[in-house]
């Protein structure tokens, strides 16, 4: 057994030399989602995901570049080899874990709706009866709408949440449904003024996942070992904290 031992940590601390002389291309979503990330008026990638990018690349002694993909090209993005993982709020979920793997979760937040504050709506089909609700493509929302509110409401498909949350303040929607960090961030704005957190959704791990972790090609497992490596110290040594505290008023873990 110390044999063994001895030979899995020399593997590893080889493997992780070869991902340390290499540049690891981190894609995150194209399109602005504050407060985890979006581009600040000099054109660099801002925000809390991206603070946490590069805590945790640093503390896994990676040299990671931050690679701007559209959403619903993220995946093949991977796996096509245009980019080696993924890090933009992707909820680790069953049917994910079928194309590709996955790191410890960096973060967990539940999933809420969101409507004007004069209209009458709740975070349940029968809250939702009648209404028409946004949602953006290719996410677990979409997922979650379409196994729960189908009967109920006439759901209606964004490619970014941004156009989501127009519509809502436009009238054209009557509720979205989203991260309540990322919907939090949106009502306190001016543009969100209009509108509130209605609740959380129902919990259904199976759809909604178990948190949110880094995504990485299938039998990758010298990158995901070094991103748990990473997630595990900067959780450890207080530097997750110290970021979230930059932007929301608690843990978000």
């Amino acid at each position: 057994m110390t044999l063994k031992t001895i030979l899995a940590a020399a593997t590893l601390a080889a493997l992780g030399t070869g991902l340390a002389a290499q540049e690891v291309k981190i894609g995150i979503a194209a399109e602005p989602y504050p407060p985890f990330a979006s581009l600040d008026s000099s054109g660099t990638w801002v925000g809390w995901e991206v603070d946490v990018i590069d805590a945790v690349c640093k503390a896994a002694e990676l040299n990671c570049v931050i690679t701007p993909v559209a959403w619903d090209g993220i995946i093949p993005s991977l796996t096509g080899g245009q980019i080696d993982a993924i890090m933009a709020s992707m909820s680790i979920t069953e049917e994910r874990m079928k194309t590709i793997d996955f790191s410890d979760p960096y973060y967990n937040t539940p999933t809420v709706v969101v409507a004007d504050k004069a209209v009458d709506i709740d975070a349940t089909p029968e809250g939702l009866k009648g209404k028409i609700i946004g949602v953006q493509a290719s996410t677990i929302h979409q997922a979650y709408a379409q196994e729960y509110f189908k009967d109920a409401a006439e759901i209606r498909i964004y490619q970014t949440q941004d156009e989501a949350n127009q519509d809502l303040v436009a009238g054209r929607i009557d509720a979205t449904q989203a991260d309540s960090i990322a919907m939090a961030d949106f009502v306190s704005t001016d543009a969100g003024a209009c509108c509130e957190i209605k609740g959380n959704v129902a919990d259904d791990p199976a759809i909604l996942g178990l948190g949110v972790g880094a995504g990485v090609r299938k039998g990758d497992d010298a990158l995901r070992e070094a991103l748990n490596k990473g997630i595990a110290a900067i959780l450890a040594d207080g530097t997750h904290a110290e970021i979230t505290a930059r932007y929301f008023k608690a843990s978000i873990y």
